[in-house]
């Protein structure tokens, strides 16, 4: 049974312009369920050049590794990317392997790419091997399906526990001519910073060198998809990717519009899943500022978000300081207990390593019932700074993964 859309959904998918030189298709192949579309491809035209970054964890699926293994090898010859959800072909050994391969030959065969131009990724239960044969008898029909319209479809393919299908695009002008981006991203639960958090596709027509590229989406990541948290949680299957056709002739390279345009894109489909985070009423942000260091900055910050009692204190609109301030101790960055401020939104609530003089329970309380909060604490040792994002933890968060596998 779908799960009922998060509060915190935009109102609708937005409308995201044709990438030429991309094209997509989605199928419903029953990997897990029947009825429901799981499967995308997207084909990317001879010229196009791909990146991307993937999950820290040891235990990643093979669809990583392969990817890993054939993201910077030198080529002209196109790609093409396929995605399956309801399994994530993960802890499947040397049949996971197998299936990677196989899916990969299915799709070279029917699209004349080599092997190495076909990236794969698998989301959903870890742990059970992968029905690829239901996957690869719907290549034919997603190859025939190709159009550069697509991307809606693709976007939903991909869903798991996601109540919403997530997309995002920008445009820049640059000179006297148009560049556009468009992705989508799934995730909801499972989400923790150690790139990238999730599945993410990202397409521009824009002219660059696939080492340019790689770059530019490193440094993006950094500061939006390794910014998020849900549960702490890192997947063994998180994979970003992003193609550049280079459709539109215009060269990128060094362009600081189109570097900030590609950041908003990447922020805005982060911001999406921590919106989706399974059982999620509240959107969160933390900020840190005066801290020893940025690296300090964002230690302090993840602890914060990352704490199920900060988290559950929010779930219940409780203007709790003393969980902020057990998170920052426990952090193992530097701090003074006597230098720390704290805000709930405009609300200051303590200054000094003591509650502040100004602040009431009710306007903690009041500050609290809104949807979208805002954390701000100053450590008070120096210059450091930094942002995350996290959602509250809810009973939903319970119910949804102790039914997860049934």
């Amino acid at each position: 049974m779908p799960l009922p859309q998060s509060p915190l959904a935009p109102p609708s998918f937005p409308d995201l312009p044709e990438i030429k030189g991309a094209s997509f298709a989605a199928v419903a192949a029953g990997v897990k369920y029947q009825g429901r579309t799981d499967v995308m491809l997207a084909k990317l035209d001879p010229g196009s050049v791909v990146a991307g970054v993937f999950t820290r964890s040891l235990t990643r699926s093979s669809n990583v590794l392969d990817c890993q293994a054939k993201i910077s090898l030198p080529s002209d010859e196109g790609a093409a990317i396929i995605v399956n959800s309801g399994n994530s072909n993960a802890f499947t050994g040397k049949a996971g392997d197998g299936s990677v391969s196989a899916i990969c030959a299915a799709v070279a065969a029917a699209t004349g790419l080599p092997e190495t131009r076909v990236f794969t990724s698998s989301t959903g239960v870890i742990g059970e091997r992968l029905p690829h044969d239901r996957i690869i008898s719907k290549v034919g029909d997603l190859v025939q399906a190709l159009d550069e319209t697509g991307m809606e479809m693709a976007a939903q393919a991909i869903m798991t526990t996601d109540t919403f299908a997530k997309g995002s695009c920008a445009e820049v002008v640059i000179g006297d001519q148009s560049v556009r981006i468009a992705g989508f991203a799934k995730g909801s639960g499972m989400i923790a910073p150690d790139m990238a958090t999730m599945l993410v596709y990202v397409f521009t027509d824009a002219k660059i060198a696939q080492a340019d590229l790689q770059a530019l989406v490193s440094t993006a990541n950094n500061t939006t998809f390794n910014c998020i948290t849900v549960d702490s949680d890192t997947s063994t299957s998180d994979t970003l990717l992003m193609a550049a056709t280079g459709a539109s002739g215009v060269d990128v390279t060094g362009n600081a519009a189109f570097a900030e345009a590609l950041h908003g894109v990447f922020l805005d489909l982060a911001h999406q899943v921590v919106r989706d985070g399974e059982g999620a009423t509240k959107f969160v942000a933390v900020h840190v500022s005066g801290a020893a260091s940025d690296a300090d900055a964002r230690t302090h910050a993840m602890a914060i978000a990352n704490s199920p009692l900060v988290k559950t204190a929010i779930a219940g609109e409780d203007p709790n300081w003393g969980r902020v301030v057990m998170a920052i101790g426990k952090s193992g960055a530097a701090a003074d207990r006597d230098l720390l401020s704290i805000r709930f939104g405009d609300v200051l609530v303590a200054e000094n390593g003591w509650v502040a003089d100004s602040y009431t329970e009710d306007s903690g309380a009041a500050l609290m019932k809104k949807p979208e909060i805002d954390i701000r604490v100053d450590i008070g040792l120096g210059q450091g700074s930094a942002t995350v994002w996290t959602c509250d933890l809810t009973h939903q968060y319970i119910a949804i993964n102790a039914d997860y596998r049934s």
